[in-house]
């Protein structure tokens, strides 16, 4: 029935020069859990972007965003209430979660590995989310432990309901 957040869908549009900007309209933000062993899709209606990064110099670029967790959907009203719960979210004490880069290193022909800190809850965890370029969209992913966010807290915290990993 609850969520949790992860893996990241960002589209960004590369202007002439090569930098990138985000185009929220043309972007998403999803993640996906399973409860009870059925895998459960989400989103999050609201976040922002800011993007410094030159595919010519993608070392000295820098990425950082923030989400909204209050505008997480599950496609239900109800999912999405309990969802901003203490025993999730937490919206009230910790409406948004972030993401800053530390790092950009190119891996190939139109990829990068984005090394960075996520935020969540007040709880801080290293991560490195690959990035691929493809025809003017970055699209990348990176897999996270609720727990390790406390999302999900009291009987939630039970990995045989909802999955650990998003």
């Amino acid at each position: 029935m609850l969520k949790h957040l992860a893996p990241w869908l960002i589209a960004a549009t590369l202007l002439p020069a090569g930098a990138a900007t985000l185009q929220p309209d043309k972007s998403e933000l999803g993640f996906t859990f399973k409860q009870m062993g059925v895998p459960v899709d989400g989103k999050f209606k609201k976040f922002e972007a800011q993007l410094d990064f030159d595919t010519k110099k993608p070392e000295a670029g820098k990425i950082s965003f923030t989400v909204d967790l209050g505008s997480v959907s599950l496609g239900d009203p109800s999912y999405d209430k309990e969802l901003a719960a203490a025993t999730w979210f937490d919206t009230k004490r910790n409406g948004r979660a972030s993401f800053v880069s530390s790092a950009i290193r190119p891996t190939g022909a139109g990829r990068y590995d984005v090394a960075g800190k996520l935020t969540i809850k007040g709880a801080t965890q290293d991560v490195v989310v690959p990035i691929t370029l493809t025809g003017g969209v970055a699209a990348g992913s990176v897999a996270i432990k609720r727990l390790d966010f406390k999302i999900g807290d009291g009987e939630w915290a039970d990995t045989s309901i909802v999955a650990n990993d998003v």
